[in-house]
């Protein structure tokens, strides 16, 4: 860019360059990372990712979970499109992995569930924001009910643990240091390396 235009400009420009060269170097390579907090654009760029990737080659493909949650049905539309496309996708946890972002992490069959040695996981019954009326406020609470109820059997079902214990254990917030996470059935493996990923 020649010398007239704003300094602004060009830092826009140059910012856009590294954004484009970091999703095309990860596109490229069949990785996506998820981090921050899970909400309807995040679903959304990771299910377009997902499928496009599933559309280019049927070859794993590898994604990267740092944390803390958020959105529930934002997760549920990551987890369920994990699960939807044809090729293996293999999870990696890194940081701090927590409430429906672990939901997410639990999407792949624990042969593809990896960890960073110095990640945490985080189980706990869905929150909810009661307004409205009191028949709202009903009809609110029997849907997180509903909720908690079927992301315990999904827990219990992906780590092998009782669903009777998931239930008690999300009662409240439930931390797991990265060995913790492998005993309970969270993790498959903890890995250093990428040289450890499957190749």
């Amino acid at each position: 860019m020649g010398d007239d235009v704003p300094d602004g400009a060009k830092e826009a420009a140059e910012a856009a360059r590294q954004f484009a060269f970091l999703e095309n170097t990860l596109l490229k390579n069949r990785t996506l990372t998820i981090f921050g907090e899970i909400n309807k654009d995040v679903a959304q760029r990771t299910t377009e990712k997902l499928l496009a990737l599933s559309f280019e080659s049927g070859d794993p493909i590898t994604v990267f979970i740092g944390s803390p949650g958020g959105h529930v049905e934002s997760g549920d539309t990551i987890f369920d499109m994990i699960r939807f496309i044809k090729p293996t996708v293999r999870t990696v946890g890194t940081g701090w992995v927590g409430s429906i972002a672990t939901h997410i992490y639990l999407a792949t069959g624990r042969e593809n569930r990896f960890a960073l040695p110095n990640t945490r996981f985080l189980i706990h019954q869905p929150a909810g924001g009661f307004g409205g009326d009191a028949s709202d406020i009903e009809i609110q609470a029997r849907e997180i009910v509903k909720t908690r109820e079927r992301i315990n059997q999904i827990i219990a079902d992906e780590t092998g643990q009782p669903v009777e214990r998931v239930a008690k254990d999300v009662d409240r917030d439930y931390w797991m240091s990265v060995e913790e996470s492998v005993q309970y059935g969270l993790v498959g493996s903890i890995i250093t390396s990428a040289t450890e990923l499957p190749g």
